[in-house]
């Protein structure tokens, strides 16, 4: 069944309105034209054919603006109808509902670092963002979880699950950066980390707009009583 704005397509007439519109066409050139041979005929034969000159021109011009009006009806009869078209509302594309995620999805500490990744993603999506895209592995240049937030920013993120003890390095973050804007075009650069990250690390993503998130930061973020990181940088207005 179709919904309202559907397009059904161009209107055209039927057959059987094009052929009178065709049949009024020829009926009207032919009276024409007949009128004309008829009067050309009687001037003949009063012999007047001098005077008669312009009242035949202005009959041969008629026959002409007869024929344009009927070869006129002919090209409306087989040529879409398109105003209605144009007055049909278009149907606004339906907005994907957020997947519910359980909280079983989120636990950081029972899965492996590809796990990781996708209890990262499964964040995302809890709070707002759709597509969200695990593209973690081999040949990523740096990005496991891409995803769009609510205000139609792209978010880039490497997830590394770390012992408390292992911290996050610049140089980590170094490689990073060397992807993240240029290569994924991130409008929100993220790296969220189960552990923490080294001073020099910090430095580096403060420097180049990188949002860190520590073990710290993901168990607020998880509990929701941190907002999520793409929300740590302002909307360009651009």
């Amino acid at each position: 069944m179709g919904s309202v704005g559907e397009d059904r397509g161009p209107v055209r007439r039927g057959p059987a309105a094009i052929g009178r519109d065709l049949v009024l066409a020829i009926g009207l050139a032919g009276a024409c034209v007949g009128g004309l041979a008829l009067f050309f005929k009687t001037a003949e034969a009063a012999g007047d054919r001098g005077s008669g000159a312009p009242t035949a021109l202005l009959v041969a011009l008629a026959a002409l603006g007869a024929l344009a009006v009927g070869l006129a009806l002919l090209r409306r009869g087989a040529a879409p109808v398109r105003r209605r078209e144009a007055r049909r509302t278009v149907a606004a594309a339906p907005v994907p509902d957020v997947p519910d995620v359980g909280t079983e999805a989120l636990d950081h500490t029972a899965v492996d670092p590809d796990g990781f990744e996708h209890t990262v993603a499964a964040l995302c999506a809890r709070d707002g963002c759709t597509p969200v895209e695990v593209v973690g592995g081999a040949g990523d240049l740096g990005a496991d979880v891409i995803a769009t937030s609510v205000d139609g920013r792209r978010v880039v993120l490497q997830c590394k699950q770390y012992a408390e003890d292992h911290r996050v390095g610049s140089q980590d973050l170094q490689r990073f950066g060397g992807t993240c804007f240029t290569v994924h075009g991130a409008d929100v650069a993220v790296v969220v980390t189960t552990s923490s990250f080294t001073a020099p690390a910090a430095e580096y993503a403060a420097t180049c707009g990188i949002v860190c998130v520590d073990g710290e930061a993901l168990a607020a973020w998880t509990d929701r009583l941190a907002p999520p990181p793409w929300e740590a940088l302002p909307v360009d207005p651009a």
